[in-house]
C-alpha cells in the first residue's frame, strides 16, 4: 500500500514539475543549470522513476520559481477554495523519513500555502539553496516536541507553539535532536505560479 502511495505522489510531482517547466519554456539543460539538478536526475523525475528528495525538490522548485509546495499540487488543478483532508496526499522525504502534506487548496489563486510536516526523531534535512529571484515569506509554527533550524549562521530552537517567521534568502537546515516526532506547520507566501 506504501509503495503504492509513493507511486502515485512521483507521478504528481513528475506531472507538476514536467508542467511548470512547460510553462516556462525551459529545456531539461535550462532547468537543470537554474536549480543544480543534472539533467539526468531531472528526466527521472519527469518520468516518475525517482523518488527525489527533498533536497532535490527543494532545488527543482528554486530554478522553476516556485515554492516546494507548489510542486506538491495536482497539476493543472481547477481552483476550489475547500482542501478536504481525504484529498490532501501525503510524502514521504526517502532521506529523512520525514512527511509532508500540503493542506492549502491546489490550484488557488492565493499567495499563501500551508504545509504541515512530521518530523522524525534524530532526522536532519538542509536546503542549500538561498536567495530566490522572487521574495518568498515563510513562518514555521511548532505544534508538538521539539526542532532546531538553522537559518544562515543563525541558530533556533523551536517549542511547542513556538513560530519562526523568515524570509527565504539563506540556506535552512532543520533538525530534530530529540528521540520523539515533531510535528510543525509551515505558512508559505510567495508568488504563485500564473
Amino acid at each position: 500500500m506504501r509503495e503504492n502511495a509513493d507511486r502515485g505522489i512521483n507521478e504528481r510531482i513528475a506531472a507538476r514539475v514536467r508542467e511548470l517547466r512547460g510553462r516556462r519554456g525551459l529545456s531539461l539543460e535550462a532547468l537543470a543549470e537554474a536549480s543544480g539538478v543534472s539533467r539526468s536526475m531531472i528526466s527521472l523525475v519527469e518520468r516518475g522513476e525517482s523518488s527525489p528528495t527533498a533536497v532535490v525538490l527543494e532545488k527543482l522548485a528554486t530554478g522553476l520559481g516556485v515554492s516546494l509546495a507548489t510542486l506538491f499540487e495536482a497539476p493543472a488543478a481547477p481552483p476550489h477554495p475547500v482542501s478536504r483532508r481525504a484529498d490532501q496526499v501525503e510524502w514521504r522525504d526517502p532521506a529523512s523519513g520525514y512527511r509532508r502534506r500540503n493542506v492549502s487548496p491546489d490550484g488557488f489563486p492565493s499567495p499563501i500555502q500551508i504545509v504541515e510536516v512530521i518530523f522524525p526523531p534524530g532526522a536532519r534535512v538542509a536546503y542549500e539553496t538561498a536567495a530566490r529571484s522572487d521574495v518568498a515569506h515563510q513562518q514555521v509554527w511548532v505544534l508538538q516536541g521539539l526542532i532546531e533550524v538553522m537559518l544562515g549562521e543563525e541558530r533556533f530552537e523551536l517549542g511547542a507553539g513556538d513560530c519562526l517567521a523568515m524570509i527565504l534568502d539563506r540556506p535552512i537546515t532543520y533538525h530534530n535532536p530529540t528521540p520523539k516526532p515533531a510535528r510543525y506547520c509551515v505558512v508559505i507566501v510567495a508568488p504563485r505560479p500564473a
